[in-house]
């Protein structure tokens, strides 16, 4: 929890003081409290920039100053411009240190699968990050999943996670984290070729009914 940011009361409000804001370099954010109480502020680009380039990013607990106030705090949402990317405005979410929080984590698998290595397969990636719930300290940076065992076809789930103890999972444990399957161009191929096959086994009746005909005629 190393990062402190400085940030401003905002008393302005509207579409264009909030463009005015984000002219100079800021962002208009709101920081929502335990009592609902939610409070406007105006928050530096680059020190939110930081923030998202840290390991940590989203799930990073940082200290918000202002006036004389300091609250541990966290991103809850970010409204982005879906043209041109432009970041437009947050939500900041009160953090309590000893009350345990739900967050996403992302998922990095280790080792090479037995089905990559031995099959030529790959790994599709079903699921990115999953929910869990912890104090604020425990928040892990990621959470590792050894794929090595893996064969061709096989799959790594949620409830295959071991987490140290304070960590609970709460996305459902069928949840599928990695498959091992084959290229899709090799999947593609091996497709064609038996729908081929088939197309030549079950010839529509009519065109075989032509070709009887044709060879009647030709007698």
């Amino acid at each position: 929890m190393g990062f402190v940011i400085k940030a401003e009361k905002r008393d302005v409000f509207g579409k264009n003081a909030s463009r005015r804001i984000r002219k100079g370099g800021k962002v208009p954010a709101i920081l929502y409290g335990e009592a609902k109480a939610s409070i406007p502020l105006i928050l530096d680009k680059k020190d939110i920039f930081r923030i998202l380039k840290s390991e940590t990013r989203e799930n990073t607990i940082f200290k918000v100053t202002y006036d004389s106030e300091s609250r541990d705090t966290m991103i809850k949402e970010m409204q982005k411009d879906p043209t041109t990317d432009e970041l437009l405005h947050i939500d900041l979410i009160q953090i309590v240190m000893d009350k345990a929080i739900r967050v996403s984590v992302p998922i990095v698998p280790l080792g090479e699968a037995i089905g990559i290595k031995q099959d030529g397969g790959f790994v599709d990636f079903m699921t990115r990050e999953v929910e869990i719930e912890c104090l604020p300290k425990n928040i892990p940076e990621h959470i590792n999943i050894d794929i090595s065992n893996l064969h061709l076809h096989q799959s790594l789930k949620v409830e295959d996670i071991s987490l140290p103890e304070g960590i609970k999972i709460i996305t459902d444990p069928q949840t599928v984290l990695v498959l091992i399957e084959l290229p899709h161009k090799e999947e593609e191929v091996a497709k064609e070729v038996v729908e081929e096959v088939i197309s030549e086994e079950k010839e529509p009746e009519v065109i075989k009914k032509e070709r009887v005909e044709e060879e009647k005629e030709k007698e």
